[in-house]
């Protein structure tokens, strides 16, 4: 692979495409061209607005896959819908290019095992998660705890068109809770009271996470098992953007995820435990 890294970005329903097309200047990579099409998160008209804006910045739309992919050395796949994510990387799996996931893993666990799972039997690196987990403040909180025992995470929950919005959304809270505590969730419960809605996440060796939604901002409380606890918030105008794209940039260069796959079915798993337990309210399991 040369010096720059040509990357092709499947999908356009997403202001994640631009944002990290905007920030890739100065780590090495160059966004060529973009597959686009209309789902239910962008309609035709949202669609040829972002067209237009990158075009801009020096990336060719199209939509057709095969010219997306034409020449490039690795892929992102910024799909807003996360129940297209399985098809997409299906197609991209093959390739024996190294491919960025955008949060959502997939729609479900089930999806999520089967992304994993075409991975291994193409040999494909890959990585999933949200920017949230390259937050400075999260991450700075969990050092300055040490390990955490217990996290109180919060953060917004927007309304999917279609499908979970906790999944869709409860991703940014469930992937700092995981950033935080790490491994091992058991059980998700989802209570709902008025318009929030809390989760609570217990694992086998005693460990407790809390997610509270919607919130106007993102933030948590971590404390360890001398019941130190740290605050933290994510500011305004915060550069985990920036940071996510840098570690994309590091991963298509060396081949090392900076999220292993069984972190990002953790995930998943939980949102998954999370839809299953707003539907029933019941406590559900987590399933990797």
């Amino acid at each position: 692979m040369s010096d720059e890294i040509r990357v092709a970005m499947i999908g356009l329903d997403t202001s994640h495409t631009e944002a990290f097309v905007r920030r890739m200047p100065g780590t090495g990579l160059r966004a060529t061209r973009c597959l686009a099409f209309e789902t239910p998160f962008q309609d035709a008209q949202g669609i040829a607005d972002r067209t237009k804006n990158l075009e801009g910045l020096g990336v060719e739309v199209t939509r057709d896959f095969d010219r997306a992919i034409a020449d490039c050395d690795a892929v992102m796949i910024e799909i807003n819908d996360p129940s297209l994510h399985l098809e997409y990387f299906r197609r991209c799996a093959g390739l024996g290019k190294p491919v960025f996931l955008d949060k959502p893993l997939a729609d479900s666990i089930a999806a999520g095992r089967e992304i994993a799972a075409t991975a291994e039997r193409h040999g494909t690196k890959w990585f999933s998660c949200s920017p949230l987990r390259c937050e400075t403040a999260l991450l700075e909180a969990i050092e300055k705890v040490g390990t955490p025992r217990e996290a109180t995470m919060w953060g917004a929950l927007g309304q999917a068109p279609t499908g979970s919005s906790l999944v869709w959304y409860g991703v940014h809270v469930f992937e700092m809770i995981q950033r935080a505590l790490g491994s091992g969730a058991k059980t998700v419960r989802i209570t709902r009271a008025d318009d929030t809605v809390t989760g609570t996440v217990e694992y086998a060796d005693g460990r407790r996470a809390r997610a509270d939604l919607p919130s106007k901002s993102y933030g948590g409380v971590l404390k360890n098992e001398s019941g130190t606890e740290v605050r933290f918030e994510v500011a305004p105008g915060s550069t985990f953007y920036d940071e996510l794209v840098k570690q994309v940039a590091r991963f298509f260069r060396t081949g090392e995820p900076p999220v292993a796959a069984s972190d990002a079915l953790e995930v998943m798993g939980m949102l998954d435990a999370a839809e299953r337990s707003f539907q029933s309210g019941k406590a559900e399991s987590v399933q990797v």
